[in-house]
């Protein structure tokens, strides 16, 4: 299924993490829709605006820019008032970090998602789309997962992920605030941070490493291309049935992480070593081995369906690194 052109012509739309990976390719397919398009991004005192700063002037110039942080309550309520539909991406994501500092996941997350559903309540927005993360369902219990499957917080970033989702159901059970939760399963592509497994991996070999350090090669993930994750959150939004439930995205196709480094070391012409380094590796009972999406439901709402492989996604994905390769630090773990 198609966006509806009429459904996005003009519509005030805010999205939260716009300066983000997802968010900066979601904040683009808008534009292109021709959405009025509210860019949230996190305040700091370069006026960074993150991935925001490597789109098209054509897309800059089109949208508002707003610097500030969700966990300030105020500043939610402002940067929501007057929109439609709020797409809300803005999160701490790694994993790694909120082992290290899990009351920042717990305040951006949990506190943050508070806020801006009380924003959207309060001003009567049309339409909420919340992000979860397929890390909520922790080590798959069958696959694919589908949305029934049981929520297990196997590190604080997925437990906070989990408070947030179910502040997001509460405020639907409880008020009637229109918030659909969209959970996608892993998503990769060109403005990737460092920190994600395939960046990392790319980052490494184009360097010239000899040897690739990762953590655990066991691991199994269902990996998205992120233009096919933002035309997920795009039908989402247009989707009434959606409203009040979870919605997964992912491809239904699961890849090992040793299997992955093997395909794009093939992918890159180069030769390397893989390396389980131990400061990469979760603690055990944290980490998810298996993440594979039923992505059956989002289909029958809303027609979404994949048209990115893998195999062509990479190939974007490593042109993109290779010609950014400063962003990349491939010498460091970064976490």
């Amino acid at each position: 299924m198609e966006p509806a052109l009429n459904f996005w012509m003009q519509r005030p739309v805010l999205v939260t993490g716009a300066g983000g990976f997802i968010g900066s390719h979601l904040t683009e397919r808008l534009v292109e829709l021709g959405a009025q398009v509210r860019a949230m991004v996190h305040y700091n005192s370069r006026n960074d605006w993150g991935n925001i700063e490597l789109l098209d002037e054509r897309v800059t110039d089109s949208i508002e820019v707003i610097r500030g942080d969700i966990r300030d309550a105020y500043f939610c309520r402002e940067a929501v008032k007057g929109r439609s539909i709020v797409f809300h991406l803005a999160a701490q994501v790694a994993i790694p970090y909120s082992y290290i500092a899990p009351a920042e996941f717990v305040s951006t997350n949990i506190v943050g998602t508070m806020n801006i559903l009380q924003a959207a309540r309060e001003c009567n927005v049309d339409r909420i789309i919340h992000t979860s993360t397929s890390e909520a369902y922790g080590t798959a219990q069958y696959t694919p997962i589908d949305e029934n499957h049981p929520l297990q917080g196997q590190s604080p970033y997925a437990a906070s992920k989990i408070g947030a989702d179910k502040l997001a159901e509460s405020f639907y059970l409880s008020f009637e605030t229109p918030v659909a939760t969209l959970r996608p399963f892993n998503t990769f592509g060109p403005r990737q941070s460092a920190r994600a497994v395939i960046p990392t991996i790319i980052g490494q070999l184009t360097s010239g490493a000899a040897r690739v350090k990762l953590g655990s090669l066991e691991p199994v993930r269902d990996l998205t291309f992120v233009r096919d994750t933002a035309e997920a959150f795009v039908l989402l939004a247009q989707n009434t049935e959606s409203v009040g439930q979870v919605t997964n995205v992912g491809t239904g196709q699961g890849v090992s992480i040793g299997e992955l480094a093997k395909l794009i070391i093939e992918l890159t012409g180069t030769e390397a070593e893989l390396v389980c380094e131990q400061a990469r590796v979760r603690p055990t009972r944290s980490e998810v081995m298996k993440l594979v999406c039923s992505a059956e439901k989002i289909h029958r709402l809303t027609g979404w369906e994949p048209r990115y492989s893998l195999h062509d996604g990479l190939v974007e994905t490593i042109e993109y690194v290779r010609s950014h390769s400063r962003r990349y630090k491939a010498h460091v773990y970064n976490v």
